[in-house]
């Protein structure tokens, strides 16, 4: 398969399933200011709105929309168990999770306050809607190691959202739930190991683009294997 995706972004999810998986795929880099590969070609041929992720399947199918390259990764690989089987009330547990971290996380949260271009009333108000976001979520972890019963797609999803905290106002120390699940997910390996190859993506980008890397996306030690 062939991941494309930018460093940091929700494509990191895609990542992380896939090691999650030990499924091999070729990563595809996005430039995400200039919309080109690595090697310059136009993004935009391939999936005209410029988002990430965009899966290529074996088989030569496109795959686009986070939620759905998720659960076909789940489905194309269903040793790794990562996600209950398609039809199942859990499976639609799953895309309950998968629509909240999406719409109300993603989209409706972090997206404004991450936003260059966006006005300040824009980001506050967006910052004040997240605190029952985040209530709620934290209730849900509250004792509980994963979104389900085991690791899934979503906490893929989740975990690289919540990442994002550390570039936003949003102060996850409000909710130990939240702080204590981050600190767990970012110690799977899976996510460890995709949080390292992307903070350094992230910083060559930067470099590209003439512009700082902030401390905390600096490259960490490999982790161990």
């Amino acid at each position: 398969m062939q991941l494309h995706g930018s460093p940091l972004s929700c494509s990191m999810a895609t990542r992380i399933a896939l090691l999650e998986a030990g499924a091999p795929f070729e990563y595809v880099e996005v430039d995400a200011p200039t919309k080109r590969t690595r090697d310059g070609a136009d993004y935009r041929e391939i999936h005209p709105l410029g988002l990430v992720p965009a899966l290529r399947t074996d088989d030569g199918q496109l795959i686009t929309e986070n939620a759905a390259v998720l659960q076909y990764i789940a489905d194309a690989l269903p040793a790794a168990g990562l996600a209950p089987p398609a039809g199942s009330r859990e499976r639609v547990r799953l895309q309950q999770w998968l629509s909240f971290i999406g719409t109300e996380l993603h989209k409706g949260v972090y997206a404004p306050l991450l936003g260059s271009e966006v006005p300040d009333a824009v980001r506050s108000w967006a910052l004040e809607k997240g605190l029952s976001r985040f209530d709620y979520l934290a209730h849900h972890l509250d004792g509980r190691e994963f979104l389900l019963d085991r690791f899934s797609v979503a906490d893929a999803y989740l975990v690289t959202v919540l990442t994002w905290s550390v570039a936003t106002p949003i102060d996850l120390k409000k909710w130990p739930s939240l702080v204590a699940y981050l600190q767990r997910l970012q110690a799977r390996p899976s996510v460890a190991a995709a949080l390292h190859a992307e903070r350094k993506l992230y910083g060559e980008e930067l470099a590209r683009h003439g512009r700082p890397v902030p401390a905390f996306l600096r490259p960490r030690e490999a982790p161990a294997s």
